[in-house]
């Protein structure tokens, strides 16, 4: 059974029915209620879990403190949640389904790129204002569509400071391997690499693609393994790169730098992977060493960790963070609009200019966040430490020891 977050009224049942959660129906007008369709089961799941925690930890802080104001009248949230399986079309029909049968009000986009874009054309239709927690291929904003809003920067913004870094040190740095899942998201930034790298006189050596729930990388990496490329860069989900890892070590691919996206920022990777995550470079939207002051329910960076350690019992990830943050965001703009009209939600959130624990939030014309400065990070003695910006830098980047 999937849990709905609403702590101020009774626990509510939610059956299961052909792979959706039914939540039941809350009190018309009492409660904000807020669809996020996820992938809980299948091989995205890591990832959508991760969602479903960020979520539950604004909906159950909100809720500790009352609710939202709206108008001056507290509202407490409730999330309905359905688990669309790591399958895209049906992210597209869970989302339809909360807006017509279920009468949310607000909708948490599916995860990741492509499902992000492939429902947004619903939510556009009904004039529902939905958050996009986890879509930053800038191919998901330029549709035109009014009330979609993403709460990560474009794929360039960490791309080209971590190629920047490794070609500005002092290593031998000449050639590049990419690898990528052939997926929205993993593509887009793969070919952002690929950019990056022709902007700093790098040769891309080999551009590979990967289908979606491949289990044997070692054809194309015995080949990637020919090409003895200085650098490689690999691109796919958590399960994708830890397989991938794996098969790098047998096969004896030892690149002077190892660059992971997105995967590596989770504890789950560098659990799994163990010895061999050391020196694996990465870089994502958030990390818990920033230290913002912000004006939304969790105040401070640092309220939000330790908020977030009592919960679960361990550090938040970017993910987790970007989750909590699109709840956060929607919060503060139903506060400012004083009510939950979705129109003149919408309208404030395109104007909002505001500070949060996750960073400064402003919207461009594409509803695609662009005030954010996202970290680069490697994974040294077990953790991951951040290299860039300064401002929160934790350790430089090692070159080799990827074994």
């Amino acid at each position: 059974m999937l849990k709905t977050s609403l702590l101020s009224i009774p626990t509510l049942a939610v059956t299961l029915a052909a792979g959706l959660a039914f939540a039941a129906p809350a009190a018309a007008q009492d409660t904000i209620r807020v669809g996020a369709p996820l992938p809980l089961t299948g091989p995205l799941s890591p990832e959508g879990l991760k969602q479903q925690r960020g979520y539950d930890l604004w909906a159950e802080t909100v809720n500790e403190a009352g609710g939202i104001d709206v108008g001056g009248t507290k509202m407490p949230v409730e999330i309905v949640y359905v688990d669309y399986e790591s399958n895209t079309p049906r992210a597209v029909q869970s989302a339809e389904r909360l807006i017509t049968e279920d009468r949310v009000s607000f909708l948490f986009s599916p995860f990741g790129s492509g499902a992000a874009k492939a429902a947004s054309s619903v939510s556009e239709r009904y004039g529902i204002p939905t958050i996009a927690a986890t879509a930053s291929s800038e191919s998901v904003y330029d549709q035109g569509y009014q009330f979609l809003f993403g709460t990560f920067t474009p794929n360039s913004t960490l791309t080209t400071p971590l190629t920047e870094i490794v070609v500005g040190a002092d290593e031998e740095i000449k050639t590049v391997a990419i690898y990528a899942r052939n997926d929205l998201f993993p593509l887009a930034i793969a070919k952002e690499m690929e950019a990056s790298a022709a902007a700093n006189d790098l040769e891309v050596i080999s551009f590979d693609e990967y289908a979606i729930g491949t289990l044997d990388h070692a054809s194309a990496l015995t080949l990637m393994r020919q090409r003895q490329p200085d650098w490689v860069f690999a691109t796919g989900y958590i399960n994708d790169l830890i397989l991938m890892r794996r098969q790098m070590s047998e096969l004896g691919i030892h690149p002077k730098v190892l660059t992971m996206i997105a995967g590596p920022a989770y504890k789950e990777f560098i659990e799994a992977g163990g010895p061999l995550a050391e020196h694996i470079s990465s870089a994502a939207w958030w990390h818990p060493s920033v230290t913002y002051d912000g004006e939304d329910i969790f105040g401070s960076t640092a309220d939000y960790v330790a908020a977030f350690e009592a919960a679960y019992d361990a550090i938040p990830d970017y993910a987790e963070a970007s989750a909590s943050a699109a709840g956060a965001i929607l919060q503060l703009a139903i506060e400012k609009a004083g009510t939950i009209d979705p129109q003149a939600v919408r309208d404030t959130l395109a104007d909002l200019d505001v500070t949060t624990f996750y960073g400064p939030v402003k919207f461009g014309e594409t509803g695609q966040i662009v005030s954010l400065e996202p970290p680069v990070f490697q994974i040294q003695d077990g953790e991951a430490k951040a290299i860039f910006p300064e401002a929160i830098k934790q350790a430089d980047l090692v070159f080799g020891g990827i074994e």
